[in-house]
């Protein structure tokens, strides 16, 4: 049985990865799933586990056309899973424009 903290929903959300705040290193992508604690995602950047991240997810768009709502998080890596896969805390968000 799984015993986690936070319901996981499988959501493939536009994803954006920020290292040290730069957006030259700044790498594109898609979530697997998404819960209040933390977002699995695909990418072939290197990290590692305990490492901070930065990290943009863009949600569902609003019924307004042309508007973005987009979630810039802080948290860290938290595991590895498979050859792409990581796995990262939401410790802090804010909504940006």
């Amino acid at each position: 049985m799984e015993q986690r903290k936070a319901q996981r929903f499988d959501l493939k959300l536009p994803f954006e990865l920020i290292r040290a705040g730069s957006a030259a290193a700044s790498r594109q992508g898609e979530t697997k799933n998404v819960s209040s604690s933390g977002v699995l995602f695909e990418s072939d950047v290197s990290l590692r586990i305990g490492e901070p991240v930065e990290y943009v997810i863009t949600l569902p768009t609003s019924p307004t056309p042309g508007i973005q709502v987009r979630l810039r998080c802080m948290g860290k890596v938290v595991r590895m899973v498979k050859e792409t896969g990581i796995a990262a805390t939401l410790e802090r968000y804010e909504f940006v424009r």
